[in-house]
């Protein structure tokens, strides 16, 4: 079957938006994605695309989405916003005015939470991951669907992890949190923070910085001199290498650290080597888990990357079997039905089980990957096939 995933580089896309004719006949469920393909999240937003165009090219070699008496194939069309949000909105309203009935999601909050204000101008549905955000989802947005976890259920998710993987006697009680200066790391910063007494954990050092900062030696230094033993982050992928780099130059090593996002992407180990090791990541997805299809998702992804599928693909997929499930529920390519249809899903996907509240948030488990000896491990939950986490993480020079 021929294959419906098109890239579109942004030089092509007037030509494209003159394609088709008004009132004709629909021949595809047409569902667009604008991605950071470059850009400081390039390296996330690949493995979005990835989970995209395999679960398009799947569901097409099945015969594709009934439409009310008919099937009709899923086309793909995504344009690249460079990671700048003025660009995402910018590409997506093209693509609403390509008549896309569904917009699927990138990668990263900020992206996400300019993307979702376009969707619901456009009253087109929305479905994205790599997105924790929780504000956004409390602006009454009806179109705006995310099956990931969001920054309540991460901010309690951690210190719930720590106890029950660490003895007592031997957890990290001073916590150091290196929050950038965005919505997103503000909204961890204020809910690690209140949440951390009632778990037994003890915010000594809270910093916030720019994205782009070349130069952490002022927070990490003060963090190592308040005691902190453990570190909570959640810094775009070149914030995180600069501060691994930085915290092993001064000397620093918490027993944890968390780095959401920036540990995302494969080109952590292979920028950092050892010293990426012992990092926690908080991805909503990994290989490992048996959910129905995850081993056919892991053989595709090795056949084309030489690697089982990563971790942010698995989310990524699932979305696409969201909106199928949901254009075959509306029974119609009107994204007012569709919407509704998503609102009210309840459909196992390679994630698992999904169901959304009515703010838009999904029903999805809290889930933690480290990296150990050079590859991304399932440390949580222990019930989806976790491994040992690996504790306290080892002194720079020992590695």
């Amino acid at each position: 079957m021929r294959r419906f995933a098109t890239l579109i580089v942004a030089g092509l896309l007037l030509s494209t938006l003159a394609q088709g004719s008004a009132g004709a006949p629909a021949s595809t469920v047409r569902v667009g994605a604008v991605i950071p393909l470059t850009g400081r999240f390039a390296g996330g937003g690949a493995q979005v695309k990835a989970g995209y165009e395999i679960a398009v090219e799947d569901i097409n070699a099945r015969g594709g989405v009934r439409v009310g008496d008919q099937r009709l194939p899923l086309e793909l069309t995504i344009l690249d916003d460079e990671s700048d949000p003025t660009k995402t909105v910018s590409r997506l309203e093209a693509l609403a005015g390509q008549g896309v009935v569904v917009f699927l999601g990138g990668f990263g909050s900020d992206l996400h939470a300019a993307a979702a204000a376009v969707a619901e101008k456009n009253k087109i549905p929305y479905c994205g991951v790599a997105f924790a955000l929780h504000a956004i989802h409390q602006q009454g947005f009806k179109y705006l669907f995310s099956p990931f976890v969001k920054s309540p259920d991460i901010a309690i998710g951690i210190y719930r992890f720590l106890n029950a993987s660490v003895p007592a006697d031997q957890r990290p009680r001073r916590v150091a949190i290196f929050s950038e200066r965005t919505d997103w790391g503000r909204e961890l910063q204020r809910l690690w923070t209140t949440r951390s007494t009632e778990y037994g954990y003890q915010v000594v050092q809270s910093d916030e910085y720019t994205v782009g900062t070349r130069d952490f030696s002022d927070i990490i230094l003060r963090a190592k001199a308040a005691g902190a033993d453990a570190v909570f982050s959640v810094p775009t992928p070149p914030d995180g290498l600069a501060l691994v780099r930085q915290m092993k130059e001064l000397d620093f090593t918490p027993k944890v650290i968390l780095m959401i996002r920036a540990a995302d992407a494969v080109s952590w180990n292979q920028a950092l080597g050892k010293d990426g090791d012992y990092v926690l990541l908080a991805p909503g997805w990994h290989h490992a888990f048996n959910f129905p299809g995850v081993a056919e998702l892991n053989v595709k992804h090795q056949q084309r990357f030489g690697r089982p599928a990563d971790v942010i693909t698995g989310p990524s997929y699932a979305c696409v079997q969201i909106v199928a499930d949901a254009v075959e529920r509306a029974g119609k390519l009107d994204p007012l039905a569709i919407r509704d249809a998503m609102a009210a899903t309840n459909l196992q996907t390679v994630e698992g089980p999904v169901r959304f509240r009515p703010d838009g948030t999904g029903i999805v488990p809290f889930v933690l990957v480290q990296w150990q000896n050079g590859t991304q491990q399932l440390v949580w939950p222990k019930e989806l096939g976790a491994v040992p986490f690996q504790y306290p993480a080892r002194p720079w020079r020992e590695r």
